[in-house]
Formats: C-alpha cells, sequence, structure tokens
C-alpha cells in the first residue's frame, strides 16, 4: 500500500512516501507562507522519484496538530482533497509517533471519514473594527 504523509503545523512542511511501513522517499522543506503555492509540487516531485503519480496513493496520514492554524489548514485540506479525489482512506493522527499510528491504523484498515485540526488552543479571531 502506497501512503503518503504530511505534516505541515510550523514553517518547514514534511512529506513522505512509505510502501507499507517501509519508508521510501522524504521530503522537508521550509514552506512558511509559500505552504499553499509548493505543497502539490513538492508530492508529484517526490513521487516521482519513486516513478508513482498521485493515482498510485492508497492511503493518506496527516498531522492534525497541535499546530499553526494556516499551516494545518492548508495541510489537511490539501490531505483531505486527495483522499476524496482519489477515493483513498486517509487517517488523522498526533503525539511524536504520529507516522507510526497513522500507517499503522491504514495498514489495520482505519480510515475517517474527514481530518480535522486539533489546534490545542483556542482559535483566536481578530474582531472586525466598528
Amino acid at each position: 500500500m502506497i501512503i503518503l504523509t504530511l505534516r505541515t503545523d510550523n514553517p518547514e512542511a514534511e512529506i513522505d512516501l512509505f510502501d507499507g511501513g517501509k519508508l521510501l522517499a522524504s521530503d522537508k522543506w521550509h514552506a512558511h507562507r509559500e505552504l499553499a503555492e509548493t505543497i502539490h509540487a513538492r508530492i508529484r516531485d517526490l513521487l516521482k522519484t519513486q516513478a508513482k503519480g498521485f493515482h498510485d496513493i492508497e492511503g493518506i496520514v496527516a498531522y492534525q496538530g497541535p499546530g499553526s492554524f494556516t499551516g494545518l489548514r492548508i495541510g489537511l485540506s490539501v490531505a483531505n482533497a486527495l483522499a476524496e479525489s482519489l477515493s483513498a482512506p486517509i487517517v488523522g493522527v498526533t503525539g511524536d509517533d504520529w507516522q507510526q499510528k497513522g500507517v499503522s491504523r491504514l495498514l489495520a484498515g482505519e480510515h475517517d471519514p474527514l481530518v480535522v485540526p486539533e489546534y490545542g488552543a483556542p482559535v483566536h479571531i481578530t474582531q472586525p473594527k466598528h
């Protein structure tokens, strides 16, 4: 099972490609404010290193937080959209061993209907000026 993992909770984004429990390829980059512009190309390029394309993704593991409000929203939007468009199962996980937990869940046949962010604190929204 080809599994894509994504972590976008801080300025350094991380994507990895697994075949079952075996790590095939990894990419970390300083995405910061350019995450939305770079994440799809980085996933495509990571897949190409293994002679694969988006259609080869059979499962997705997404780090769901806590972390950056914007980074999590972008990463989880990409993960959920890919899962839906590819009809691939997705799981959301937290913690230091998030990849192992997520890959294990997928390989056990578990999945989530949708992965939502866990920010770790209430979201602070700037009030409009009157």
